[in-house]
């Protein structure tokens, strides 16, 4: 089981146009640039020091669309007559996974900024070290783990419902954890119910069905699968329960 804690990331945002270069499609072209902060716990930016490098999935209509920055803060600058919706691929330190964040690149104002919340794993000794720098380390425990046999290996599976950890006690479901009428923990806890094979096809209609909004980590290299299902569609979500309850009864 990995257990994870919150951190905020902020996406920051600034362009202008370039009086100098002439309009495209009757356009100004603008100079714009991202970087990546993170919020400490009085809301103060910080350096992202958690990543290892942060890639933007730019436009496809851009040369090498697909960029690389391997320092804080992550800044990419670009020019451009256009705005578009991207995916920003963090990557944490020590190989410990990848979060993808949405960022809507616009040009209605000269800066702006947009914080998301992200989930980051405490396993790894300079990873947890980096967090300490942002915050007190207030565990989430994933609701349940197990094992799943994959191209003759073992993965992992950690199956987490986003929720602040709870007490021991047995307890009903209450609407912190029910989304889209599905009680996340039991859907964590019908998963680990699941034979290996079964729980390849979870992984697989997951996978499947990927988006940027969700929050899925497939770290190949340490065989872990991590799954917020907070983060997972109401259909999805509705599709794994009925797998579940299919396969567990």
């Amino acid at each position: 089981m990995v257990a994870t804690v919150k951190r905020t990331v902020r996406i920051k945002t600034k362009q202008h146009i370039q009086p100098d270069v002439p309009p495209v499609e009757g356009f100004p072209v603008r100079q714009w640039s991202i970087e990546l902060v993170l919020l400490d716990e009085e809301n103060k930016e910080i350096p992202a020091t958690i990543f290892e490098k942060v890639v933007y999935h730019l436009h496809p209509t851009f040369a090498n669309p697909n960029r690389t920055v391997n320092d804080p803060p992550f800044m990419i600058q670009e020019q451009g007559w256009g705005g578009f919706p991207l995916d920003i691929s963090v990557f944490f330190l020590e190989k410990a996974g990848e979060r993808k964040i949405p960022h809507d690149l616009n040009f209605l104002q000269e800066e702006y900024q947009v914080d998301h919340v992200i989930q980051v794993p405490t396993n790894k000794p300079l990873l947890l070290a980096e967090l300490e720098k942002s915050g007190s380390i207030e565990i989430t425990a994933d609701s349940g783990s197990t094992t799943a046999g994959t191209a003759g290996t073992k993965r992992k599976t950690s199956f987490g419902n986003g929720a602040e950890p709870k007490p021991k006690k047995a307890k009903t479901g209450t609407a912190s954890t029910i989304k889209g009428n599905i009680d996340l923990e039991k859907l964590a806890l019908g998963m680990t119910k699941l034979n290996e094979d079964d729980l390849v096809g979870v992984v697989q209609m997951i996978s499947d069905n990927s988006t940027p909004e969700m929050n899925v980590t497939n770290n190949v290299e340490e065989g872990e699968f991590i799954i917020d299902l907070y983060s997972l569609p109401d259909g999805l979500l509705k599709s794994l329960w009925d797998y579940v309850k299919k396969n567990t009864e």
